[in-house]
């Protein structure tokens, strides 16, 4: 096959993948080459990370508790000075907040934080005029060694249950306040997953949220399998761990903590709107932070290798019938021979029709369900 017919055989995959990639762009999926595009269409697992992948990624301060007698703006002029240093979403999002409560002020100047630690996949500490403050998850707290009182736990379940994430702030190694943060889910977010079921891909939540919130929104979605509290780490080794059991696994994620299992996943893909890092680390960059582009990146790279299949084929089944003729396999019983001429132009025509099968693949359209979503009123940007 590959002495008989050389050109259409280094054509098939070739214009296949250009166009095939083309195509993709042209839908908001950037795909880093050939290698991406083969490995997507073996995936059968998924990993998604939460904040900004499953949700809009723009966390909101929704309840702010204080279990110590403090002014709401002294309280907040000291966990804003400390998140200030601060890159994570939910960091941001008190800032914000804390801007609200300084309505008063156009650009409040926070105090300077000293000594500040950020505890990947916990929180933050840092001294703020003198003061010890430490904001984060439940485990740092415990990790610190500072009590927990029990209308703080009370506080945490019942933020938890409404899929809210609960932020302890500890001042002077004292539970003083809770903050309910809320990140609300992307609006399709449950018919993505439905759909990638039903291409019998299997679908896993691995967060750094606690357990609570990720279970709350794993049941919203539909999703059966989560963990939570994952340091960046404990993604990677995820990933690992499922592809040692045979899974082909894309893992789809924004942040910087995702990058290790973007990097360790047979397909990493990134939303847009995260990180220069992640999106760095990426093989598959999803431009228009869409769910639904990944069913896109998935289907389009299916759609890709069949139009290669289907290349090799026609290719084969073209020599198979063209070689012993061109030989004259017919001319004792016929007479019916093929001069050079002729002989010349099917060759030529074995690669033009490899190369015009392949450009077909520029009529690729969505799946179906996809389109049905718009119908049912959800905007698909």
């Amino acid at each position: 096959m590959v002495i008989a017919c050389p050109c259409a055989l280094g054509l098939a995959t070739p214009t296949a993948v250009m166009v095939g990639t083309g195509v993709g762009a042209s839908q908001g999926v950037l795909i880093k080459g050939g290698q991406a595009l083969e490995s997507a269409h073996k995936v059968n697992c998924i990993i998604f990370d939460k904040t900004g992948t499953l949700t809009i990624g723009k966390p909101v301060v929704v309840k702010t508790t204080l279990l110590k007698s403090m002014v709401l703006q002294d309280f907040y002029e000291l966990i804003a000075a400390t998140e200030m240093n601060s890159e994570h979403p939910l960091a941001k999002a008190i800032v914000e907040y804390a801007k609200k409560i300084r309505e008063d002020e156009e650009d409040p100047v926070w105090p300077e934080a000293r000594a500040f630690e950020s505890i990947t996949g916990y929180g933050v500490k840092a001294t703020i005029k003198n003061r010890e403050i430490i904001i984060g998850n439940k485990s740092l707290i415990l990790d610190q060694n500072i009590a927990i009182p029990v209308d703080g736990e009370l506080m945490l379940a019942e933020t938890e249950a409404m899929a809210q994430t609960g932020i302890l702030v500890s001042i002077d190694r004292e539970v003083t306040g809770i903050l309910a943060i809320s990140d609300p889910l992307k609006p399709n977010a449950r018919e993505v997953i439905s759909i990638l079921k039903s291409m019998k891909v299997r679908n896993i939540m691995v967060t750094g949220d606690n357990w609570g919130t990720a279970n709350s929104i794993a049941k919203e979605v539909g999703i059966e399998t989560v963990v939570a509290e994952a340091k960046p780490e404990m993604k990677a080794e995820k990933v690992k761990e499922l592809q040692a059991t045979g899974f082909t696994v894309a893992m789809v994620g924004d942040g910087v903590n995702d990058s290790p299992a973007l990097v360790a996943a047979d397909v990493g893909i990134a939303i847009g709107a995260g990180t220069d890092i992640a999106i760095e680390a990426a093989d598959i960059v999803l431009m228009r932070s869409s769910l639904e582009d990944v069913i896109t990146a998935i289907d389009l790279s299916r759609k890709t290798f069949s139009r290669i299949r289907l290349n090799y084929i026609w290719a084969l089944g073209y020599n198979i019938i063209g070689i012993p003729v061109a030989a004259g396999v017919l001319f004792p019983g016929t007479g019916l021979r093929l001069p050079p001429w002729a002989a010349g132009a099917a060759m030529a025509a074995s690669s033009v029709s490899v190369v015009l099968c392949s450009l077909l693949l520029k009529n690729y359209r969505r799946p179906e369900k996809l389109e049905n979503l718009n119908i049912h009123g959800i905007k698909i940007e």
